[in-house]
């Protein structure tokens, strides 16, 4: 009878010739599916102070609305009124049914659901202008609305 040696088998090196390819590809995939949302601000606002806050936490059904005086560059007419930007896009008053029903349309329909309008306004603006604002966002079917303010910091006495 005839005795096998034994040989110690040795484990095949991992080939890593095709991983590039693949890092570059989920980096690729990574960099079309991700959207960064960058606005431009045409509006200068100084954001009031509140006490109770919370964050929004889904974020891809937001629609931002900044109300607040031209920032520099961008004043119309050499005015010094007031001014409302949804999203990239100053608009009156009378316009911000038709700006809300367009960024509705665009969003992804489980979104539209949970559309939020997050409303960013100077301290210094006049409350019936917010009125007209939520007016017009009631018109639009636009009802969840939170208000952006930063921490008020504690008095001491």
């Amino acid at each position: 009878m005839r005795m096998m040696k034994r040989r110690r088998r040795q484990v095949p090196d991992l080939n890593t010739a095709a991983l590039p390819d693949l890092i570059f590809t989920v980096l690729f995939f990574f960099m079309i599916v991700t959207h960064l949302r960058d606005v431009e601000l045409k509006v200068k606002y100084s954001v009031p102070q509140g006490t109770e806050l919370t964050k929004l936490t889904k974020k891809a059904a937001v629609t931002h609305i900044y109300i607040g005086k031209a920032a520099t560059g961008t004043a119309m007419n050499g005015s010094d009124s007031v001014f409302i930007q949804i999203n990239d896009k100053l608009v009156g008053i009378s316009e911000i049914t038709g700006q809300i029903e367009a960024e509705r349309n665009r969003m992804a329909p489980e979104d539209v659901e949970r559309m939020t309008i997050d409303l960013r306004a100077d301290r210094d603006i006049p409350m019936h202008i917010i009125t007209e604002v939520k007016e017009a966002l009631r018109s639009a079917y636009a009802l969840r609305v939170f208000y952006s303010a930063s921490e008020a910091e504690e008095r001491r006495q």
